[in-house]
């Protein structure tokens, strides 16, 4: 745990810029934003990126803050404003790649190696390999067809090549030469696009080759490209950063300690997203994740076991999937890793292949292994890696790397049995043994910061080789031997993301609210104790990490989420449902039918979008999400082999059935079990606000908000001061936004005026209930001033006869207030958990101070109503 040097934020509010919500916008809505009571804004990507990009993540230059956004004087001005209302900005950060845009020219850095090559004073900055084939050159694989059919579309003007609309540089001296010697003589080759996937010689995000990888772990790379971001920091007007996707860079414990140094320690999340019992890195100079981890450990409280179960059947019966297309989920991860890691990072697979080979034709000792013994062995250890990525080679974390490296070990034992010869399995010890670095020379020091290659543990087989290699082959081999290791762990977490967050998850579509970023779809359910455990350890260890329910990049909103998550307790009802709108939908003869798969996911969607959150353009939300989900499954059409008359079925599809008159089965069931959502929207709100780690939400979740995947959730935020007014005027909450609303101010008011509540200091402590329903209720204590008690699986609670006499007893000391409803209840006294829960289905109690001076509540209430009349005002 490394602890910020600066303040930490109470809770930050996520805000996706863009041009359609600028850095203006986003200061209209400060005073807002103050009001709900967080302590900082938490931008999306502010430098220089792809016109017209929703995200920012396509970043084309370093130096400059967007021009779209408002440039940096727009961005003061919102640092200024918010300043002015007591908040503070973090925001995120992408040190990982950069855009390969359209023109080319907008990334000023790639279009200078483009046209000067390897001498190029940015060469250093992009992960590429020029020996990766191509005769020295970068592969851009932009073309729409093959190269001999696209020559007419080629011209040449001055020291410039078009293409259609594409503009590239020339390398100087060729302008005179005929079109093919010109495409030659260059240090690029334009190839067509489906090259991509065997070809590619550089580094990218995931498999996205318009996202080129940048060396972070270059000393001169790092201050390049973060001198506009450590310089805003500086001068106080970025005050905390999110680091997106860390496991795409070389060294991410190493980065972080340069960024902590740059920064002075400020507030830093990264976005890391952990499975399992993995835990964070001790040693990484942060304040832990964004929060995806938290979110499992929220969502699986929501979800019933056994009626996890029992949908599952009726899911089986209902689509009738193969073991490995959704029947069975490890079977389905395996199936979608075998099929990411052998086509779409083929090229990725390859440069480890030629590296392994490098390193196997130089040391004697473990080589003469054939191309594809060594291919298979990458292959059969990526696809058995049960996390994103291993640490091996940070020795500064002795526990973390030991358990990688016996995963590692566990991952290469199965991997042996896939080779038919046992002596050619060597080549899975080999490609071990790279993963783990043990054939780097340690030296005396142990290594730096990033790119130094440098690990103790590969010191004694390096030795074993002395007398085969002299100095300068070893010093050669330990950097092939270094690359290879964080070559291979970026790759593992490339695999991971697109085999089971992109592709398991569409394909195992059983509850569709374990389907979601850090989730785990074959073990949906999660209990108290397990959560409680996490929450201590996330107080230990971490208590300023980030903590989340919704963010640009979940696949549901929060709420969504929650709605889903009732069925898991009523299976035999949306067996029922689906049943009902399922009969009597004839296809006529020349209509392609979807699958039952497709049918089961485009309801449940459905149901989860809501009639009430849908409104009358539900169809026009409804059939991008279940779209994309058919193609990410990829069993029926894909992004890159689209089938038009399938995808045409699809829509047609959604349109008719969960958007036309058969969505009236939907509202019914919405209505019956309305109660219950309603437990699991404000039990999840309430768990996220006030647990151990620092709260961020996401624009418009304040309040009700359903949202599908992107671009549905990077929609401009709406934002509704007149509601806070009215309740902060006194009137009663009338629905779900108004409730969820009334709750989240609560909350984040408590944390901001009490941050030693709810901070490093603070503590936590789990509070059980007793009685025939304790299991129904989650409950703890934090810093021994607030107690928090939701209510979990609310209809299975109903239907087992209530609350009966289970009690609650609360700490004794002194009364306890109820925020939410203003009563006041006795310390140490055994209170029902019935009368506690009886008009909200969660509670917020702060102890009763018993010497605060009339004074104090004067000066707090006088804040308060400046607070609204300057929001009313603005």
């Amino acid at each position: 745990m490394m602890q910020p040097s600066s303040t930490s934020p109470t809770a930050t509010y996520r805000l996706q810029l863009q041009p359609d919500f600028p850095f203006a916008a986003a200061e209209r809505a400060v005073p807002y934003l103050a009001a709900l009571g967080v302590s900082h804004l938490h931008l999306s990507p502010v430098l220089e990126a792809v016109p017209g990009s929703t995200h920012g993540y396509d970043v084309t230059g370093h130096a400059t803050v967007r021009a779209e956004l408002g440039g940096e004087e727009g961005l003061r001005a919102l640092a200024a404003t918010a300043r002015a209302h007591g908040l503070g900005l973090v925001v995120d950060i992408v040190p990982n790649h950069m855009a390969v845009p359209s023109p080319v020219s907008l990334n000023g850095p790639l279009w200078e190696v483009l046209r000067d090559g390897p001498a190029s004073r940015y060469a250093r900055w992009f992960d590429i390999d020029w020996d990766g084939g191509h005769g020295g050159r970068l592969l851009l694989p932009v073309l729409e067809g093959r190269i001999g059919d696209e020559l007419p579309r080629f011209r040449v003007e001055g020291p410039l090549l078009h293409y259609g609309e594409q503009v590239f540089p020339l390398r100087p001296g060729t302008e005179r030469l005929p079109l093919p010697r010109l495409l030659e003589a260059q240090w690029y080759r334009l190839a067509w696009w489906r090259l991509a996937r065997t070809e590619l010689n550089y580094r990218r995000f995931f498999t996205i080759s318009q996202l080129i990888g940048v060396r972070a772990e270059d000393p001169e790379v790092f201050a390049a490209t973060h001198a506009t971001v450590l310089r805003l920091v500086r001068e106080g007007v970025v005050d905390g950063l999110r680091v997106d996707h860390p496991d795409g860079l070389a060294d991410p414990g190493g980065y972080l300690a340069w960024l902590r140094a740059g920064t002075k320690g400020c507030w830093t999340v990264v976005e890391k997203i952990l499975t399992g019992a993995e835990r964070l890195p001790g040693t990484w100079a942060c304040a832990g994740t964004t929060g995806y981890d938290a979110l499992r450990h929220i969502d699986g409280l929501f979800v019933c076991p056994q009626g996890s179960g029992r949908l599952f059947s009726h899911y089986r019966d209902f689509v009738t999937p193969l073991a490995d297309e959704g029947g069975d989920w490890e079977e389905t991860v395996r199936r979608s890793a075998y099929e990411v890691v052998e086509h779409e990072l083929a090229a990725e697979v390859e440069r480890l292949v030629r590296t392994a080979a490098r390193i196997a034709e130089r040391v004697p000792r473990p080589g003469d292994h054939a191309p594809w013994a060594l291919r298979q062995a990458v292959r059969e250890l990526l696809v058995r890696l049960p996390v994103y990525r291993p640490y091996t080679a940070d020795t500064t974390d002795v526990a973390r790397s030991a358990a990688d490296a016996a995963m590692l070990g566990d991952a290469a034992a199965r991997a042996r049995a896939t080779f038919r010869v046992p002596e050619e399995a060597a080549a899975v010890d080999l490609v071990h043994d790279l993963a783990l670095g043990r054939f780097a020379d340690g030296g005396e020091d142990g290594g730096g910061g990033p790119g130094d290659g440098d690990g103790a543990a590969g010191s004694a087989a390096a030795d074993r080789n002395d007398t085969a290699l002299d100095d300068a082959d070893r010093n050669a081999v330990n950097r092939e031997v270094a690359d290879f290791a964080a070559r291979f762990a970026q790759t593992a977490s490339a695999l991971h993301a697109k085999s089971v967050e992109d592709t398991a998850f569409y394909r195992y579509p059983v509850l569709l609210s374990a389907c979601e970023v850090g989730g785990d779809p074959g073990e949906p359910a999660l209990g108290p104790g397990t959560f409680h455990e996490y929450c201590a350890r996330l107080q230990r260890d971490w208590p300023e990490s980030g903590t989340a329910l919704s963010t640009h990049d979940t696949k549901r909103s929060a709420d969504v989420r929650a709605r889903i998550a009732v069925l898991s307790e009523c299976p035999d009802r949306w067996r029922d449902v689906l049943g009902a709108v399922a009969d009597g939908r004839e296809v006529a003869d020349d209509v392609v039918p979807v699958d039952p798969m497709v049918a089961w996911t485009a309801w449940q969607t459905a149901f989860g979008l809501g009639a009430s959150a849908a409104g009358g353009r539900a169809a026009e939300r409804l059939t991008p999400a279940v779209l994309k989900a058919v193609r990410e499954a990829g069993l029926r059409t894909t992004w890159t082999e689209p089938d038009a008359v399938y995808e045409e079925a699809v829509a047609e599809f959604v349109r008719s059935g969960p958007c036309g008159p058969a969505a009236g089965r939907l509202a019914a069931l919405e209505a019956e079990l309305a109660p219950h959502i309603r437990a699991n929207v404000l039990g999840a709100a309430l768990l996220h606000l006030t647990m151990p780690g620092v709260p961020d939400l996401y624009q418009g979740t304040e309040r009700e908000y359903a949202a599908l995947v992107d671009p549905d959730n990077r929609r401009p935020p709406r934002f509704v001061p007149e509601l806070l007014a009215e309740l902060d005027g006194g009137a009663a909450p009338a629905g779900p936004s108004a409730e969820k609303l009334r709750l989240t101010t609560a909350a984040l008011r408590l944390r901001r005026a009490h941050p030693e509540w709810f901070g490093a200091a603070s503590t936590y402590e789990p509070l059980a209930a007793e009685g025939p329903a304790a299991e129904h209720c989650v409950a703890f204590v934090r810093g021994g001033q607030v107690v928090t008690a939701v209510t979990r699986l609310s209809l299975r609670l109903r239907e087992t006869g209530g609350w009966w006499d289970t009690v609650l007893r609360l700490p004794a000391g002194g009364a306890w207030r109820e925020l939410l409803t203003g009563r006041t209840l006795a310390g140490g006294a055994a209170v029902g958990v019935d009368t506690l829960l009886t008009e909200w289905p969660v509670a917020l109690l702060v102890r009763e101070e018993r010497r605060r001076s009339a004074r104090a509540e004067r000066r707090e209430d006088e804040r308060e109503r400046e607070q609204r009349t300057r929001t009313a005002s603005e």
